[in-house]
């Protein structure tokens, strides 16, 4: 669990790395991500000042850099070598082996992004805005809120992909699950708001022969 100073809570078998929870900040940290072994993570800034725990290798920044929008996250590559980040316009900063596939930071957005997520395989990545709108890059757009027209929907939180990157679902600040392409609906938990609107959500696979 992450805290907008950047101090870390570890539960179960994640290992506690490092935060930056005793220092003193210029912006507030906004994200995290973890390394694909899973002993490391970054925590990323809204001025896109990168801190690197564990095994996770510093690939660059934005923290000297004076940006248009500020930074709401980042993703990082299926190598652990590079990450992208992401502003609330759109704007992709891509470091180490991440590949620059576009952005909307040239575009006049309806609403900004609050999110994105790379494609299992790589090179590609999706952008979420907060009406729902969805944006892709060099990976298929299944869909989005927007075209839908609901009249419950309160703002979008997250997108994420299914493993295989055959679809993927679209989270509301209300609870709403959205699901495109491949992605199966299980449910959802509209209604949610305030202090309990939703944040984020997971998406895995079940081994063959689970229930």
């Amino acid at each position: 669990m992450l805290g907008g100073d950047g101090g870390i809570f570890a539960f179960g078998d994640a290992a506690f790395w490092g935060s930056t929870g005793a220092m003193k900040l210029n912006k507030p940290v906004v994200g995290m991500a973890s390394t694909p072994t899973g002993k490391g993570y970054w925590l990323v800034a809204s001025d896109g000042g990168i801190f690197a725990f564990g095994d996770a290798a510093f690939w660059g920044s934005t923290g000297a850099i004076k940006l248009n929008r500020p930074v709401v996250g980042m993703a990082p590559t299926s190598t652990g070598k590079g990450y992208w980040l992401v502003a609330s316009d759109g704007g992709i900063f891509a470091f180490g082996d991440a590949r620059f596939a576009g952005s909307t930071g040239a575009i006049a957005l309806n609403s900004p992004i609050v999110a994105m997520e790379p494609a299992g395989t790589g090179d590609g990545y999706w952008l979420v805005a907060r009406d729902g709108g969805v944006f892709a890059f060099s990976v298929p757009f299944r869909g989005s809120v927007p075209g839908l027209r609901l009249p419950s929907y309160a703002g979008s939180a997250a997108l994420r992909a299914t493993p295989a990157a055959g679809g993927y679902y679209v989270l509301g600040a209300d609870g709403g699950v959205f699901s495109f392409g491949q992605a199966t609906f299980f449910g959802a938990t509209p209604g949610l708001g305030g202090p309990r609107a939703a944040v984020d959500l997971a998406v895995f696979d079940l081994p063959l022969g689970s229930a």
